[in-house]
Parts: structure tokens; sequence; C-alpha cells
């Protein structure tokens, strides 16, 4: 019970980040160049992503908050909610090994983001995929 709740508690603060991203919110950085540097690397003329783009990244989070929620009760749709949860668990693992496959993220190399993601970002996602892999097993 207290790894969903955290789980969950983890993926909506990740959807409210790029919520506020996407209604315009710089931090970390302290204009678009720099928040494409530390949360992206490199962009064409460093664009931010916009708020669509920020939207969809934020509800998909808050659909995984759910999702693992829903683990907390019994439901006629637990069956299904167990197989997005697989493809939640999937998505994350994958960004996080792919935080590890140089050529992935060759294009931001010497940016902020580079180190951040070593370090943050992809450990972040490792430890979310081995939650919700606990969870499921």
């Amino acid at each position: 019970m207290i790894l969903a709740v955290v789980l969950a508690v983890a993926l909506f603060a990740l959807a409210a980040i790029h919520a506020y991203w996407g209604f315009g919110g710089r931090w970390p950085g302290y204009d678009e160049t720099s928040l494409v540097e530390y949360v992206v690397g490199r962009t064409r003329g460093m664009r931010a992503p916009g708020p669509a783009a920020c939207a969809a990244v934020a509800l998909a989070l808050a659909a995984g908050g759910l999702l693992v929620l829903a683990t907390l009760t019994r439901t006629p749709w637990g069956p299904l909610f167990k197989v997005a949860r697989w493809g939640l668990f999937a998505v994350f693992a994958g960004r996080g090994l792919a935080t590890y496959a140089p050529p992935v993220f060759r294009y931001a190399e010497g940016t902020p983001f580079a180190r951040l993601n070593r370090r943050a970002y992809g450990p972040l996602c490792l430890a979310i995929a081995l939650g919700i892999l606990a969870l499921q097993l």
C-alpha cells in the first residue's frame, strides 16, 4: 500500500511539473533556452515543447498515478488496469534504460540535461519502473 501511494505521489508530482511547463513555467531554468538545456538537452531553435505536448505528458503521468492507485482496490476493470500498468512499466523501464545507451541522448552532450539525465532523470525512471514491477508481481 505504501509503495502504491509513494509511486502515485511521484507520478502526480511529475504531472504537475509538466503542466507547470505547459503554462509557461521555466524552472529549473530562468528562460526558455535554459529550460531546454536542463530538461530536454537541445531542440531546433532551443524552443521548449509547447503547451499541447506538455499537457499530453502531464495527463499521461496523472493517468499513470491513477493506475498505480488502482492497485489499492478491487474493481471489475482490474485485469485491464493490470495490462495498462505493464505498459506503464515498459515506458518507464525503456526511458530509464535509454539513459545508459550512449547514442540515444548523444544530441544533448555538453548540456546540463546530460548530467541530470544520468544522475537523476534516468535513475528516477528506473526506480518508478521497479516500483511498478513490484506492484505487478
